[in-house]
């Protein structure tokens, strides 16, 4: 009992481990894992059947057909650990260690000395000659034409072939079989070219693309932290210097007792409470979430990761047309939104949706993709992560809500609703109304 739970364990940890992988991630697993059976597919069919036929061949015949398998079953198991590396040097990302090939290239040697001589002896039957000569250079050739390029991949396997067929025709191998081997390694060099290398090639442009996508982001963060940087720099570069020259010009006046020294100092005040005004109004714009902007950005930020956006309302008087503070809180649940739709789960679509009822603005933004993860940073309705909590937060003071939940096996949506009285207050801070016993509102800066 208690190792059919370890199975069971195992076996709901590798479906899981399957769920919080993106589709590309499937899609490599699956060419790597495709890649491997083929070389167990070949080892255990066409290398194994004819092998039965040394059973009544002798001695001889039986040892050297179990070294063959045994030389077999090694290379596979070779071969399946350098395919992982032959991946990563094929995308240039880590190089293959040469020295691996040596021992793929000794096993290669001995698998096809071991061939030449059950022929010699005749431990195996004529059809089983051309089923072991295709399945001779399946393992050791799949990483190897991962490493090279083709041209060479095809001259190796032609200068391989030509020995094999050499060997084989000296040992006595009619030439009818001679041809049917040849047909075997031509068949099987191809079949592995074809399958492994354009494998690879489109995984690896899949990769770039989306190694692309994510420097795309990290280019634009990086364009607006300069942008906010400018910015600050031209609110603080010239007030920072006045107050440097009338502080200078204050002190002097000071030392010869000129009364001025006052008027210049009282200068200086002013020009920093000025200036620190105009930080915070340069903050409050940088952080304020204005609905239509936000909408845009969304939709430009996730066609951009490759989703499929539809923004449904934005155009009526639900979204445009609503009051400037309702606008700013439902800007911020899309900016949220948004940003964890692109970090998690795995979606290809994204629907925004907004809805004007009597009295309040309805906004869904629904996410397909979900799977077994929680696309908004793993946040519980118990506000274990920041994200949804700060919007809970951010709504509730306008009297507003927000829910977030699964909608079926794939679907994940988040909904806000904020009512149409909701208005900012002197302090420019979003607030309810006209309740003059509300909770207290939260700047966008304490988010």
């Amino acid at each position: 009992m208690k190792g059919l739970r370890g199975v069971i364990g195992r076996v709901r940890g590798w479906r899981r481990g399957w769920h919080e992988r993106s589709k590309l991630q499937r899609i490599d697993l699956y060419t790597r894992v495709t890649l491997c059976s083929v070389t167990w597919f070949f080892a255990v069919s066409w290398g194994l059947l004819p092998l039965g036929d040394a059973l009544d061949e002798g001695p001889v015949a039986l040892a050297l057909a179990g070294a063959f398998l045994a030389a077999n079953i090694a290379q596979s198991v070779l071969s399946n650990r350098n395919v992982a590396l032959a991946f990563d040097d094929y995308r240039g990302t880590t190089p293959f260690p040469p020295g691996r090939l040596r021992l793929p290239g000794v096993l290669q040697a001995l698998m096809t000395g071991l061939l030449v001589a059950l022929a010699a002896v005749g431990g195996v039957q004529e059809e089983g000659l051309v089923l072991l000569v295709l399945d001779l250079p399946v393992a050791f050739g799949i990483p190897y034409v991962l490493l090279v390029p083709v041209r060479t991949f095809l001259l190796h396997s032609a200068g391989f072939s030509a020995v094999v067929l050499a060997l084989l025709a000296a040992v006595g191998v009619p030439g009818g079989l001679l041809f049917g081997a040849f047909v075997s390694l031509v068949v099987v060099v191809l079949l592995v070219l074809v399958s492994a290398r354009p494998s690879v090639w489109s995984l690896s442009v899949m990769w770039q693309a989306e190694e692309a996508r994510d420097m795309q982001a990290r280019l634009a963060v990086a364009e607006e932290r300069l942008r906010f940087g400018r910015d600050m720099h031209d609110v603080l570069g010239r007030n920072l210097s006045v107050i440097a020259l009338k502080s200078e010009l204050a002190v002097e006046l000071a030392q010869r007792g000129n009364p001025a020294a006052m008027d210049q100092m009282v200068e200086v005040q002013r020009i920093a409470r000025a200036s620190q005004q105009e930080v915070r109004d340069v903050v409050r714009g940088y952080r304020e979430a204005d609905l239509p902007t936000e909408l845009m950005g969304a939709q430009g930020v996730l066609q951009a990761a490759g989703i499929t956006v539809s923004v449904e309302g934005a155009d009526g008087p639900a979204g445009i047309g609503a009051p400037a503070a309702v606008q700013a809180a439902l800007g911020w649940v899309v900016r949220e939104t948004a940003t964890n739709v692109l970090r998690h789960g795995d979606p290809r679509h994204c629907w925004i949706r907004l809805a004007r009822t009597r009295d309040a603005v309805v906004l869904e933004v629904e996410n397909d993709g979900a799977g077994a993860t929680r696309p908004l940073g793993g946040a519980d309705d118990d506000g274990g992560g920041s994200g949804l909590a700060g919007l809970r937060v951010r709504l509730g003071a306008l009297g507003g809500s927000l829910s977030a939940g699964a909608v079926g096996d794939d679907l994940f949506r988040v909904t806000a609703t904020v009512p149409l009285t909701a208005r900012p207050d002197t302090d420019g801070r979003l607030a309810p109304s006209p309740e003059p016993s509300a909770a207290p509102s939260v700047l966008p800066e304490e988010r």
